[in-house]
């Protein structure tokens, strides 16, 4: 591990680049603050979110709608000349993403004997056809008339009542499959139908009749096997259906949408996020609620705000993600340099202090004896705030000065005993509940969207610490401990870590290097060096680093992929906070994103460096590639010395922000003890 030496007349002058590109960052950040403090970036996902948005207008019966032709087009430009869609750029087509998009260009007007219709039917077909798609694509098919919902997996609206001693419940699954599921066993309950035209239909993508039953699993699959076992089960519920054995089903219909109904209380949509959303409005039709009812209107206009029109095209983003960018917008801006006590940062943590969570959520189901506190990652979301942004909003409130006035203080008290009381049993965190582990519930029909459970992963964790680290947490500590023994112990072959919530191992070491010597981590441990080792060893030739989402598919794509703005700067972080500053792998990074930096600040990325389900859903930040990158360079000049106050041309006779000093006493082990 080597240290930086005094910079020479060289690297001083290098380091004057780095400074400029750095102000040029933060001047270019500054310009996207809304005018309340806060930031926020396009989300951008895969083009299920369109063709599901033109399924669900047509379920509703509103195939007319303008907007059907615009989401279209939109479809239309990301098609693959094979004839698929994919569900990230640069990928294969996939079936699933593709069967929507073929039905919905259908919806929207295109026929079965159109060159392109012609190729993107040949493909699915080639894929497996229809019947190969995943459950959720299933119930939309069978929304629209297109397979029965015998072919669908069964979703009972009983599960609302299973106690949670009983081994599966509702709050035994992911925060958000439950958010899914729950409408969904309405929507499986009631079993609607809207009957497309047969010429809007997609009958023709079947490879065999859509009435084929799917037990067992596959003809080579071992009897004896859990996935066979829930087959089992989902037979035996279809058969208590058709002899009308279901004695509890409107009871449990009714508590599920009283729960539905709970949780659109200090909320943007259901769960905040696309699928729910859609899922409510398709509940509200099944069970005759009106156009003109508020509660449609109310789910309709969480749809609307998710909508971004632009040309003669229409695009949805899967959720909104304020708190998210506003509190990453902080860090990069702290570390170049902008005072935490300016008026831009003072507004942006006042925002963040109003999105502050104070009521109990579903997390309060199993963890009990601590006050609701935390974050979410949307504008309103209260029941479902996560370790993940509440871990960035403390790091942020600490970077700029404010954790320990008046105003903050509450607020990082309680999101700190709450993330503690999160740690999982395993050591580690997760995002949104505690030991949603159980590794057999994803043998379930409906679990094939690769998030059924919540598990501890090792970027979360060492976020975790990070934030901890702010408040007096080091090794030594049991909470530090444990979660360091998680970590370690989950190190792959190679050196590098798995990233479950970015794309992918580049992300994971970063974060895990990061969180490690935030703690105070002997940083020349045998596991530090391997992950150096890796990190150096898969830098492109241009300085840079990248990584596909392949990657997810295939480890052996681990770090490979062209070169991103924001995988270059998470591969600089972590290699600065193993002591790599002075090294020329380091300075080849930098030299990378200072070449490549656009003219407004930011940096031009099209690949897709964001996970939400991997193999399923990815996504795109807008604003990775932004602050991100700020980081890195302010992170590179102060490993040399260089004050981020020195990085702004409109400051240059200001006093330096002082980082904020960590005393033992900031440290909050308990309920009872306040942060200095």
């Amino acid at each position: 591990m080597t240290r930086p030496a005094p910079p020479d007349a060289r690297t001083a002058a290098f380091l004057e680049d780095v400074s400029e590109a750095a102000d040029r960052g933060r001047r270019g950040l500054l310009a996207r603050q809304h005018a309340d403090g806060h930031w926020v970036g396009e989300l951008e996902g895969d083009t299920i979110l369109e063709s599901e948005f033109i399924l669900l207008l047509a379920f509703l019966g509103k195939a007319d709608d303008r907007r059907v032709r615009l989401a279209a087009n939109f479809l239309l430009e990301k098609q693959l000349p094979s004839g698929g869609w994919p569900n990230y750029p640069g990928g294969p087509a996939e079936v699933s993403v593709s069967v929507k998009a073929y039905l919905a260009l259908k919806i929207a007007g295109h026929t079965a004997d159109e060159p392109l219709m012609r190729r993107a039917a040949a493909e699915i077909r080639t894929l497996g056809g229809a019947e190969a798609t995943n459950s959720f694509t299933r119930f939309y098919l069978a929304l629209l008339g297109q397979l029965p919902y015998s072919a669908c997996a069964s979703v009972p609206a009983e599960i609302i009542l299973f106690p949670r001693w009983f081994y599966f419940h509702v709050y035994a699954m992911s925060a958000w499959s439950r958010t899914i599921f729950v409408p969904l066993s309405i929507v499986d309950a009631y079993k609607p139908v809207t009957r497309l035209p047969e010429t809007q239909g997609c009958r023709e993508l079947f490879l065999h009749p859509p009435e084929t039953p799917r037990w067992p699993a596959t003809p080579t699959a071992k009897w004896v096997s859990w996935t066979n076992f829930f087959l089992g089960v989902d037979w035996c519920f279809k058969t208590a259906e058709k002899l009308r054995l279901t004695p509890f089903r409107r009871y449990a219909v009714r508590k599920a949408r009283a729960w539905m109904r709970e949780r659109m209380e200090e909320s943007d949509g259901l769960g905040a996020i696309f699928p729910p959303i859609v899922y409510h409005a398709i509940v509200l039709k099944c069970t005759g609620v009106p156009d003109t009812d508020p509660e449609v209107r109310w789910v309709m206009k969480q749809l609307d705000d998710l909508c971004i029109e632009e040309g003669t095209t229409l695009r949805l983003q899967p959720c909104l993600s304020p708190v998210w960018d506003t509190a990453l917008t902080l860090i990069g801006l702290a570390d170049a340099g902008e005072p935490g006590d300016s008026a831009e940062s003072a507004d942006a943590v006042r925002w963040l202090l109003t999105k502050e969570v104070r009521r109990a959520g579903d997390w309060a189901k199993t963890v009990r004896g601590v006050e609701p506190g935390g974050w979410f990652f949307e504008y309103r979301n209260a029941f479902y705030p996560d370790t993940d942004d509440t871990s960035m909003v403390l790091i942020a409130l600490s970077r700029t000065g404010h954790a320990t006035k008046a105003d903050a203080r509450p607020a990082v008290h309680r999101a700190i005993n709450w993330l503690l009381a999160m740690q999982n049993s395993d050591g580690g965190w997760a995002a949104f509940d505690r030991d949603i582990n159980k590794q057999v519930l994803e043998r379930v029909p409906f679990a094939d969207h690769n998030a059924m459970l919540d598990p501890s992963c090792p970027d979360i964790t060492a976020r975790v610490l990070e934030s901890l680290s702010h408040y007096g947490y080091r090794v030594g500590q049991p909470p530090v401990d444990t979660a360091v023994r998680f970590i370690l112990a989950r190190q792959e072959e190679n050196g590098s870590w798995f990233g479950r919530w970015g794309v992918n191992y580049v992300y994971g070491t970063w974060q895990v290097l990061v969180g490690l010597a935030a703690v105070g981590f002997d940083m020349s441990q045998p596991a530090v060096r391997r992950a150096v080792h890796w990190l150096k060893d898969v830098q492109n030739e241009d300085g840079g680093w990248g990584e596909s989402c392949r990657s997810y598919d295939d480890p052996a794509q681990a770090g490979v992929g062209p070169s991103t703005a924001s995988q270059t700067a998470w591969a600089l972080l972590g290699l600065l906070a193993a002591g790599e500053a002075d090294t020329p792998e380091v300075r080849a990074g930098v030299e990378y994103l200072i070449g490549t930096q656009s003219a407004d600040g930011g940096w031009a990325e099209e690949p897709f460096t964001g996970t939400g389900f991997p193999r399923v859903f990815y996504l795109k930040y807008h604003l990775y590639p932004v602050y991100f990158p700020l980081m890195a360079l302010g992170r590179y000049a102060a490993a040399f010395g260089v004050q981020g106050s020195e990085f702004r041309a409109d400051t240059v006779h200001a006093a330096p922000h002082p980082r904020m000093k960590l005393h033992g006493s900031q440290r909050v082990s308990n309920p009872g003890e306040r942060p200095a």
